[in-house]
C-alpha cells in the first residue's frame, strides 16, 4: 500500500484520515438508530464502576506497558491471522502489562466493540477503547462495554470538541488518553488539563517512526502529566531509553501481537525496565 503522495496531490494521510472519520460518522449514525443515547446511558449507569487507568500507570514500577490487542492496521495489513483477543489479552496480563488497549474500529483495523466485553470478562487490568472517538455516544458505548479509558486524537478534533469529549469521559469516571503527533497540537492538548497524554512517534504525513519524538517532547509536557510514548517500541533497549528520559508509559501493539509467543515477547520487552513488577531491580 503506497502511503506517500506525489507533488501537487492531496496528502494520502489526509485522505486516509478523512475516510476513517467519514466512515466513523456513518457508523455512529447507524448505532444511534439502533439504540438511542438515553438507553445507552441507562446501561452505562448499571455497569461496574471504571478502574482508574491513569492511577495504574502512575503506580507502576518503572515505565508502564499499555499492551495493545490489535488484529490489523491500514499500513501493515493483518498482524496476526490466528487472532484470539481474549487469549492475547490474557498473555499480556500474565506477562506483566499494566493496562490494555483494545482496537474497536472495524473497517480499518478489523477490531470490534465486542472484544472489549470479552476481555473485560477475562482480565482485571484497566482497558482503553482505542478508536476514533468523535461523539459522546462512543464514550458511553465504551463504558457499557467495560472500558475504563478512551483515546482522543487531537489531530482529528477541533479544540472545543476535544474539550467536550474529555469532559464527558471525566464525567463517566473514565481516563482520556489525549494523543497528538504534531507539536503545534500541544497547546490544544494541554488546554483540556489532561492527566494522560500520548505522543505518537509515527509521522502521519510520511508514516516514518522516530522514537526520539517522544523524548524531545517530554520536556514540553508538564512533569505532573503522565506521558505515553506510542509506536515504534520493539526492544528492551527502546524501553530503557524511554524510561531514562522520564516517559511514564509505552503503548505497544504491532511488535508484540505479531510474535509467535506473545507472553514471551512481552516479558522480553519488559526486561528493559529498570524495575520489575515487584519493585525489585530488573
Amino acid at each position: 500500500m503506497n502511503l506517500g503522495s506525489k507533488k501537487g496531490e492531496k496528502s494520502t494521510v489526509t485522505t486516509i484520515l478523512e475516510k476513517i472519520v467519514d466512515s466513523k460518522r456513518r457508523e455512529i449514525a447507524r448505532a444511534k438508530a439502533r439504540t438511542d443515547l438515553a438507553t445507552l446511558q441507562r446501561w452505562a449507569n448499571d455497569a461496574a464502576p471504571p478502574r482508574n487507568f491513569a492511577s495504574a500507570i502512575a503506580a507502576a514500577p518503572g515505565i508502564a506497558l499499555i499492551a495493545e490487542v490489535k488484529k490489523a492496521s491500514p499500513s501493515q495489513g493483518i498482524l496476526r491471522a490466528d487472532f484470539d483477543p481474549v487469549g492475547i489479552a490474557c498473555a499480556y496480563a500474565d506477562a506483566g502489562a499494566t493496562c490494555l488497549s483494545v482496537l474497536t474500529d472495524e473497517p480499518f483495523f478489523q477490531g470490534h466493540l465486542h472484544y472489549l466485553r470479552l476481555i473485560r470478562a477475562a482480565v482485571d487490568l484497566p482497558l482503553l477503547r482505542k478508536d476514533f472517538i468523535l461523539d459522546e455516544y462512543q464514550i458511553v458505548e465504551a463504558r457499557v462495554a467495560g472500558a475504563d479509558a478512551i483515546l482522543l486524537i487531537a489531530e482529528c478534533l477541533a479544540a472545543d470538541q476535544l474539550t467536550e469529549l474529555h469532559d464527558c469521559a471525566r464525567a463517566w469516571g473514565m481516563t482520556a488518553l489525549v494523543e497528538f503527533h504534531r507539536e503545534e497540537m500541544l497547546d490544544k492538548v494541554l488546554g483540556v488539563e489532561p492527566r494522560l497524554v500520548g505522543v505518537n512517534n509515527r509521522d502521519l504525513a510520511t508514516f516514518a517512526i522516530d522514537l526520539g519524538h517522544s523524548l524531545r517532547l517530554r520536556s514540553k509536557v508538564p512533569q505532573d502529566i503522565l506521558l505515553v510514548s506510542e509506536s515504534g517500541i520493539a526492544s528492551p533497549d527502546d524501553v530503557a531509553l524511554l524510561e531514562r528520559h522520564g516517559i511514564n508509559a509505552m503503548l505497544v501493539g504491532e511488535s508484540l501481537v505479531s510474535q509467535p509467543d506473545i507472553a514471551a515477547a512481552t516479558r522480553r520487552l519488559l526486561s528493559g525496565r529498570t524495575k520489575s513488577r515487584d519493585g525489585e531491580l530488573g
